[in-house]
């Protein structure tokens, strides 16, 4: 409980999110011994420079760790912190898993182990009645095989697949992005319920928390990190769903994609993954046999080790976090507050243009850059 309460501590300090959490855990051992750290000591931390540290220093020091570890569980009864053996395992692999993870519903054990693999299916919000339909159909043979599927509660291809599981009796775990006692889209309410009744909703929001477009992105993460796979059944150029693809081939997880027709704007973002070798979908017999390969769960990985898997998908952009990566960063600082053609953005970052264009899709799904008429981009904020 002691260690628990400083997880809930460090996230009180401004400016303090998951990964430096996590340097500060594997630089001190635990978030206890961190938050006694002297200036000097956590100076050694990578990316503390002083104005932070005196920053951190002050709100620490009127901070009660053990109050505060109180006040959130009157307010929220059900989370798990890293240090808990229930944390889901294939999660704590990742680079930035939520210091705080709340869930409601019924906790399955042996899913949170891996020893039931799970697999994500994403897609868009505003799905063609094919997407719709082989969702469904992909949602229900895994679920009838004992796969888990995780996916976001939202419009579309996440519903779809939430309701193909529950209608043949599976299991499945909505990833919100907002509190896990708040609802959206309101319409899911009746889904929600469903889900509540035999399966998880997990959040990094604690609950009240209302729906906020950054926090979308955000939840992203934590769907490709709960599973071993990502399913991307129908998504154009422009999608969440990509990201989350991303992410996953970041993780060193798997990639599949449902082909679809060139004429069709959201088949568009699929056979983007597909080109990047990511696995396509030629039926669910075929699709049962490649996920039969998955790797096992490592049991015995230390929970604080980062991963090291192959990727997956060639050439496909870097996962974003509340710290980008260096590539999404310096995009980022090449475009500037005024709409600015995409040939003075290249220009700047001295980046190739592909790199450039993938980047500036997924800082625009971030809200940070705004694309404007004539392919001209500029900075939000």
């Amino acid at each position: 409980m002691e260690e628990r309460a400083y997880w809930v501590a460090w996230l009180q300090v401004n400016g303090v999110g998951p990964i430096l959490l996590r340097r500060l855990d594997r630089h001190f051992g635990n978030l206890g011994v961190a938050w006694e750290a002297s200036p000097a000591e956590l100076g050694q931390v990578e990316g503390l420079g002083d104005i932070k540290i005196e920053s951190i220093v002050r709100e620490r020091a009127n901070l009660n760790p053990e109050r505060l570890y109180r006040q959130h569980g009157d307010k929220n009864p059900q989370f798990w912190t890293p240090v808990d053996p229930e944390y889901p395992r294939l999660l704590l692999e990742t680079p930035s898993p939520p210091p705080i993870l709340y869930y409601q519903g019924n906790v399955e054990p042996q899913e949170n182990t891996g020893v039931i693999p799970s697999v994500a299916i994403v897609g868009t919000r505003h799905p063609t009645e094919y997407g719709r339909r082989w969702t469904r159909r992909l949602s229900a043979v895994l679920a009838q095989r004992g796969l888990t599927i995780v996916s976001g509660m939202a419009a579309g291809i996440d519903s779809e697949a939430h309701r193909a599981c529950l209608e043949v009796g599976g299991r499945t775990v909505a990833v919100l992005g907002t509190g896990v006692d708040v609802v959206y889209p309101a319409r899911n309410r009746s889904l929600y319920d469903r889900i509540l009744e035999c399966g998880l909703v997990l959040s990094e929001y604690p609950r009240g928390t209302k729906p906020d477009r950054t926090h979308f992105p955000q939840r992203n993460r934590i769907v490709a990190g709960l599973s071993r796979a990502t399913i991307v059944t129908e998504a154009p150029t422009k999608s969440g769903a990509l990201i989350t693809a991303y992410i996953a081939n970041d993780f060193g997880r798997d990639i599949y994609a449902l082909p679809g027709s060139l004429d069709n704007e959201n088949a568009l973002g699929c056979l983007g993954l597909l080109s990047r070798g990511a696995q396509v979908i030629l039926g669910e017999g075929q699709l049962l046999e490649m996920l039969g390969e998955l790797p096992s769960v490592d049991t015995a990985k230390s929970a604080k080790s980062p991963p090291s898997h192959p990727s997956t998908v060639p050439n496909a952009t870097p996962s974003p976090t509340i710290d980008l990566e260096p590539e999404l960063d310096r995009v980022l600082q090449a475009v500037p507050r005024e709409p600015t053609i995409f040939d003075a953005i290249v220009q700047t970052a001295q980046m190739d243009a592909g790199t450039i264009s993938g980047a500036l899709i997924q800082l625009e799904l971030l809200g940070l850059v705004s694309q404007q008429p004539g392919m001209r981009y500029q900075r939000i904020g």
